[in-house]
């Protein structure tokens, strides 16, 4: 039988949306029954917006999508006003303030404490013209299809059409499937959500290995002639426990098929993707169950009506982001670059991707001074600043801004994502984004890496729901809880070597249920032990990739330090974690447009 969702989808679903969400807007929080808030909330999702957790009733969070990463002229300064304006919380956050954006691992944008009520407001702040989501698509940005059963944002190099290191320009496919299948009503509804990458950059950039979909360069001789183009895998994720690399369905594609050939894999899945059991209706289990030989065959045979190319030659071998260093090249975009056109990109470190709206206003200013205006975001929740002169580089890397988000930033700096967290997601166990800012703080200043170490990631997810890409860092941090003195307390399931490159590798998960407040011991143990045990100049992948599971386990050994954690209680349990009264029964929520709290019935 269909589940629950797929029936609410049955019912209402895709752009029809749009006029229920401008009628409650109009009416209020109150006015959504209570009883079909669940089947509402899936709904809402797919025009971006995700309702709050427990204790922040009326609250959304909004996703902006931005295909590729590419935010255009005017759309940074936009994105800020808004934040200022319509995300400003009820209570501070005490490391980022009570007005900021997120930059996701997803190259997309999300806002914060947003009302329904606030939603045509919130467009009109971009241009003077009565409808609502017309008017961000009017300023190329969107909230269509930034989270539900569909399309999501499309990921690639951020750098793409700008790349030296690039074998085909990807930004036009990215763009061309961003515009062909946003909003078209034949992949409306997909049986679950539907990530693709296009990667054009010989060095991996777009993490094709870990999406349903991946584009990733390629040649073949076709008539005698080396034709530039893409291979394609099919049935990556990360979700859950149960990850998958995208595996190769022995296809090539030109740039100008790329797009027909993606919306014909896109129908597949939404003809044959299970819609009786979420939990397996990703393609990732379809590709489990057909093999590549069968997905292929069949994509040919009823989705495709000219010849498939077999797969040419692909670059994998000369992947080296996030390969675990020591392959060269340049393996995330932070610092300064070169373009292919002789100017500059400059990106820079936002610490667990989130931005102060105030500095955010201040990153669309200097992009504007001294480049062209456009911003890209990077999946390790970062951005960039492209089309700077070499004239103008010193005079922007002295800008104030440039103190705090670093293009040379630390190795922990640099390497840490983290996502929302208890602090607004009803999925997450634990705080993530303001203890990941401690973790970093405490190891840079107390932990020494080893020598020709100049980068190490460790990616903290809230749950098994993989938001900050756990599963591909040096050590790999999700949230448990565990009992400590007797008191329950927040703790961390610790993986350990993850990454992609030429040979892709999930993290061994090999500690679990650590106490929050031991895990920065237990990453300084970690490193002394790689700096005791390392052959050679073998890089922190390639020293876990020779132990065996008892020499693993042995690697992670708690240790209580200097290190203080604010938030061991049970922060799921709080209405906002960083509130003064934070339980449940303090809770604001929920509330009207100006913030007012709704009387409750009972």
């Amino acid at each position: 039988m269909p589940t629950d969702v797929e029936r609410w989808k049955s019912e209402v679903y895709g752009n029809e949306i749009r006029e229920h969400l401008y009628q409650f807007a109009e009416n209020g929080w109150e006015s959504l029954p209570d009883d079909e808030r669940d089947a509402w909330f899936e709904r809402f999702k797919w025009w971006g917006l995700y309702h709050q957790r427990n204790g922040q009733e009326s609250y959304f969070m909004m996703r902006i999508g931005t295909p590729n990463g590419v935010l255009k002229p005017g759309q940074t300064e936009a994105v800020a006003e808004i934040a200022k304006e319509y995300a400003t919380g009820p209570v501070e956050n005490p490391e980022f303030g009570d007005a900021y954006v997120d930059w996701t691992t997803r190259q997309s944008i999300q806002l914060h404490w947003i009302r329904l009520e606030d939603i045509p407001a919130i467009f009109e702040k971009l241009e003077d013209i009565p409808a609502i989501f017309e008017k961000l698509e009017d300023n190329g940005l969107s909230t269509q299809q930034a989270c539900g059963d569909s399309w999501r944002n499309i990921v690639g190099c951020p750098v793409a059409g700008k790349d030296r290191h690039e074998h085909v320009d990807a930004w036009p496919v990215a763009e061309g499937l961003h515009e062909t299948y946003k909003g078209n009503e034949e992949h409306t509804n997909l049986p679950r959500k539907w990530k693709v990458s296009v990667t054009g950059c010989r060095e991996g950039c777009g993490q094709g290995d870990i999406n349903d979909l991946a584009f990733e360069p390629a040649y073949k001789e076709i008539d005698g002639e080396t034709v530039d183009g893409f291979n394609i895998r099919v049935g990556g994720g990360l979700a859950r426990n149960e990850p998958r690399f995208a595996r190769n369905i022995d296809v090539f594609v030109t740039p100008e098929q790329a797009i027909e050939v993606g919306g014909a894999i896109s129908a597949l899945f939404r003809d044959h993707g299970d819609r009786e059991n979420r939990y397996s209706a990703r393609i990732k289990f379809l590709m489990d169950e057909w093999g590549p030989e069968k997905f292929r065959e069949v994509l040919q045979d009823e989705y495709v009506d000219w010849e498939l190319e077999t797969a040419g030659t692909d670059f994998r071998e000369e992947y080296t982001y996030n390969a675990g260093g020591g392959q060269g090249g340049h393996n995330d975009h932070v610092g300064v670059h070169e373009q292919n056109d002789g100017n500059y990109y400059v990106g820079l470190n936002v610490l667990v991707g989130r931005m102060g709206a105030d500095d955010t206003t201040e990153l669309a200013r200097l992009a504007d001074e001294y480049g062209s205006g456009e911003v890209r975001v990077t999946q390790r929740q970062n951005v960039i600043i492209t089309d700077v002169p070499e004239e103008d580089l010193d005079a922007l890397l002295a800008e104030d801004l440039l103190e705090h988000y670093s293009p040379d930033p630390h190795p922990f700096m640099r390497g840490s994502i983290a996502c929302t967290g208890t602090e607004f997601c009803s999925l997450s166990i634990v705080e993530t984004k303001n203890r990941q800012v401690r973790f970093a703080r405490w190891l840079k200043q107390h932990v020494e890496l080893p020598d020709g170490v100049e980068e190490f990631h460790i990616h903290l997810s809230g749950c098994t729901a993989s938001c900050a890409q756990p599963q591909i860092a040096d050590v790999s941090l999700r949230g448990m809880k565990t009992r400590k003195n007797g008191e329950a307390v927040e703790a961390l399931d610790i993986g350990l070597g993850g990454g992609l490159g030429e040979e892709p590798q999930f993290a061994a998960w090999v500690g679990q249920r650590v106490p929050v407040d031991e895990v920065p011991g237990a990453i300084k143990n970690l490193l002394a032990s790689f700096d005791d045990q390392r052959e050679g100049e073998e890089t922190f992948r390639e020293f876990i990739a020779r132990q065996d599971e008892e020499a693993l386990e042995a690697l992670i050994e708690p240790q209580e330090t200097s290190y203080e954690d604010p938030y061991m209680h049970n922060t799921k349990l709080t209405w906002y974690p960083y509130a003064e009264d934070d339980s449940m029964d303090a809770s604001p929520a929920p509330a009207t447009a100006d913030g007012t709290p709704i009387a409750s019935n009972d």
